[in-house]
């Protein structure tokens, strides 16, 4: 049976107010917990806390500077302590899975900068494990450091990572090869939403990366501002992430879907919600990287591989999920309905699905996945900033187009393979800049073999 919708314009104007309300409050949503938090510090009660995470975090601004640096030995050298002694006192600070480092600079002078050697990997040594680094501030209260980097010379490289000719170019390609399933396994927890969105609406979403976002800035508010225990404050993110989901679907998409906008027009609101939400990211917590947990993750060697237990944690966490997912996509009433919904809409409603209600909920899982992405990313990329987001949406839609338009398992598939692509590009002596390059090239000479991806329908076209 069809029904027919009356005219836009015999609706009366009471609907298109309540559509601009709806967008105006999903505009000021995420403002609004930052009023809340901000609220408790105004009155007294947490600006040391504020502070304190202010100082963890190395936000750069008047009177703040950043010293930082990477350390690499054929790759990078995970758990390295770094020690800064100067007028500010001592602080030791831990290279990330990237091998970089950060520490907070608050006073002019001079400041040593010691590598500690006993935390090297076997193999390394440092040939010069000390730097004097002279802070001095101009006129504008900016710190300026001399010299602007700090570079440990570094002599041998992690054991089995190394050498052209030497036996241990295997390991290095197992250590980019175990970063990149990390990566892909992360990658696929916000494809697989991104992907379910699209199979059931047809809507390429520009703002589910900041979904991604959303994730770890709601986590370090909660942890870092709130004094939340992270397990907590990662489970209320996850909920707050899928309840932004179902006011999105209400108060926008629903709405949009029904006034019988077309999908580019959908698509152009996606992108400005995305620049939005961006911006509102720079104003509650500034234009720096900011950390979920600070302090330093624990490394762990497991067959000559180094991760951190954050990593390894992330990773089973993501596989987990995934495995959740896709029984429920498989076994479950609302997982045959979802798929249903995705191959064809009007037969499945034909067929008694209430096409609607599976949209809603399609809408706050993939929030809830995306919200749990943002906050493993943000441990294991070593923080989160008010662009991560659009750093890694080109990454989320090839992994979308790789494995197929529309289809969850497809996401998945994709998106474990472009984390490979990413972090393997430069285990073959490829400058690490051509990186996300390289996946978007495969994914070009993939399509043009076979262009509905690797698990996606062929459609005949005319």
């Amino acid at each position: 049976m069809l029904t027919l919708q009356p005219p836009a314009s015999a609706r009366g104007p009471a609907r298109r107010i309540r559509a601009v309300l709806g967008l105006l409050a999903l505009t000021l949503f995420v403002p609004f917990l930052a009023l809340l938090t901000a609220a408790p510090a105004q009155a007294g009660v947490l600006p040391e806390v504020r502070a304190e995470t202010e100082t963890a975090d190395c936000v750069q601004g008047p009177g703040v500077g950043c010293l930082r640096g990477t350390l690499r030995a054929g790759a990078p050298l995970t758990g390295v302590e770094i020690v800064i002694n100067g007028p500010g006192g001592e602080q030791t600070v831990s290279t990330g899975d990237n091998g970089a480092w950060i520490a907070e600079i608050t006073e002019e002078g001079d400041y040593t900068v010691t590598l500690v050697a006993d935390t090297l990997p076997e193999g390394v040594t440092a040939g010069a494990a000390e730097h004097t680094v002279a802070v001095t501030k101009t006129a504008n209260d900016s710190l300026v450091f001399t010299p602007r980097a700090i570079n440990f010379q570094l002599d041998g490289q992690v054991e089995g990572s190394a050498a052209a000719g030497g036996g241990g170019g295997s390991n290095l390609f197992l250590q980019s090869a175990v970063s990149g399933l990390r990566l892909g396994l992360l990658l696929a927890l916000a494809a697989v939403g991104l992907s379910l969105i699209y199979g059931t609406t047809g809507l390429s979403s520009f703002s589910h990366a900041e979904q991604v976002t959303l994730g770890g800035m709601v986590a370090f508010m909660l942890v870092n501002w709130w004094n939340v225990p992270f397990l907590l404050a990662a489970v209320i993110t996850v909920l707050f992430c899928g309840f932004t989901g179902y006011v999105q679907h209400a108060i926008l998409w629903k709405p949009l879907r029904r006034k019988g906008l077309g999908l580019v027009q959908l698509m152009i609101v996606t992108i400005g919600l995305s620049l939005a939400m961006q911006y509102m990211y720079q104003v509650l917590v500034g234009a720096g990287t900011v950390r979920v947990i600070r302090e330093a993750p624990t490394p762990v060697n497991l067959f000559g591989v180094r991760l951190t237990d954050q990593s390894l944690w992330a990773m089973g966490i993501s596989v987990i999920v995934l495995t959740a997912v896709g029984f429920a996509l498989l076994r479950t009433r609302l997982g045959r309905a979802t798929r249903a919904v995705s191959d064809n809409p009007a037969l499945a409603e034909a067929s008694g699905i209430d096409v609607d209600k599976v949209v809603r909920l399609v809408w706050i899982i993939a929030t809830a996945l995306a919200g749990l992405a943002g906050i493993m990313l943000a441990l294991v990329l070593n923080g989160v900033k008010w662009d991560s987001g659009m750093q890694i949406l080109l990454l989320l839609f090839a992994a979308v187009t790789l494995g197929g338009l529309g289809t969850a398992f497809g996401a998945l598939i994709g998106a474990i393979i472009i984390g490979l692509v990413v972090e393997l590009t430069p285990a073959f002596g490829l400058p690490g800049d051509l990186k996300y390059a390289m996946a978007l090239l495969i994914l070009i000479l993939l399509l043009l073999v076979r262009p509905q991806g690797l698990l996606g329908k062929a459609a005949r076209v005319g």
